[in-house]
């Protein structure tokens, strides 16, 4: 038998880091309060989906606690979507966020938190303090108000 060396050649994806923004530092609005990350979330939600389907998103922010950006983490069904710690892990490092506060909406309007939305924010926020990202809040949106993890004593 022939001792041949096979030369491979191997295909890989190259990973790039990247975040620009196109807001001005100065531009960016600044979170003092739960009402003030409410005010800017329900912008950014589609007024026609907020009361038809569960979205989960996620507020980025630097350590002046102004907005870097919101990204959506999914879009459901009436009665749930999931929120996959991975993808609000990879925004916040890939934005550099130094805290994030987390953001779903109930599409039937209850505001009160479900048991599984209580264990997501532990979780998440346990995974944030091994990364040095902290988890600021978790508010849960509907069309005429929210509910503040933070205010309500539950982060």
């Amino acid at each position: 038998m022939e001792n041949t060396k096979e030369t491979r050649q191997y295909q890989v994806a190259e990973i790039q880091l990247t975040y620009k923004s196109n807001v001005k530092p100065s531009l960016r609005p600044k979170i003092t309060c739960s009402k003030d990350a409410y005010e800017v979330l329900l912008e950014t939600w589609d007024d026609n989906r907020i009361e038809l389907v569960e979205q989960f998103k996620v507020m980025l922010m630097n350590r002046a606690q102004k907005v870097l950006g919101v990204f959506e983490v999914s879009t459901g069904g009436i009665s749930g979507t999931v929120a996959d710690p991975k993808l609000i892990f990879a925004a916040a490092i890939k934005a550099a966020a130094c805290g994030f506060i987390l953001a779903h909406c109930h599409p039937s309007g209850n505001l009160q938190p479900s048991q599984a939305d209580i264990q997501l924010t532990r979780k998440i926020k346990e995974g944030g303090k091994l990364l040095e990202i902290q988890c600021l809040d978790h508010l849960i949106l509907t069309s005429e108000g929210y509910y503040s993890f933070a205010d309500e004593g539950l982060l």
